[in-house]
């Protein structure tokens, strides 16, 4: 099943997968988010969508923020997701994540611990999966790659990472987390169960300006060439 990489997001087949969206992450202060239908987040999801038009969007964890409130900026963003998909035809399925503590409170939709698209499982990643699967796509550490002092969002691809089988990390869909820096990170350092060889994987870096994507050797060969 081939892969395409696209604004942070992920498409397989005819299934469109986004992850750690974080929707409430800033809210109450200066970073606070434009809410409703003209969000920067809901738009770029709305953009993905159009360009794809999948049959499904898959949330792979960390739909949401916050651990304990969900304001109302919250509901309105994730109405706003909704309903670009609702208006798009594709059906919205969430796999919670470790922050999805609240999600009940504004989301009623299918919800899957473990979604399989042909012979891929699409999970947040924070706990080992039940599933067996030829490859595992996953969200959870938000990956960053540093190149030339500059820190750039990135995907992360690894073959034989987990059960023999290929494993690929997303970045954050939400532009205000800053990510984390993988260049020298080990196995252990990622939060994921599903790493097990950090230098096998290889990263993916999509350039907004150029809208295309730049793969590097996998970071145990990168290193030596930074």
């Amino acid at each position: 099943m081939d892969l395409t990489y696209d604004g942070r997001a992920l498409v397989l087949e005819d299934t469109l997968v986004v992850a750690d969206c974080h929707v409430g992450r800033g809210t109450g202060g200066e970073l606070e988010f434009p809410v409703g239908s003209g969000s920067e987040m809901v738009e770029r999801f709305r953009d993905l969508v159009e360009r794809h038009e999948p049959d499904e969007v898959v949330v792979a964890g960390d739909l949401l923020h916050s651990f304990q409130t969900v304001p109302r900026t919250v509901e309105t963003t994730v109405a706003g997701l909704r309903a670009v998909c609702r208006e798009s035809g594709a059906r919205l399925v969430v796999t919670p994540g470790n922050h999805d503590t609240m999600l009940d409170s504004v989301w009623d939709g299918p919800i899957e611990r473990e979604y399989r698209v042909g012979d891929t499982l699409v999970l947040h990643g924070h706990e080992a999966p039940e599933g067996d699967a030829d490859r595992y796509v996953v969200g959870h550490d938000h990956p960053t790659i540093e190149i030339e002092g500059q820190r750039r969002p990135c995907y992360l691809v690894g073959e034989g990472q987990y059960r023999g089988s290929e494993v690929v990390m997303l970045p954050s869909f939400n532009k205000l987390n800053a990510g984390v820096r993988v260049n020298t990170m080990s196995a252990g350092e990622f939060q994921s169960p599903l790493v097990t060889d950090a230098d096998s994987l290889a990263p993916v870096v999509w350039d907004e300006h150029a809208r295309e994507t730049k793969a590097f050797p996998p970071l145990g060969e990168f290193r030596r060439l930074l």
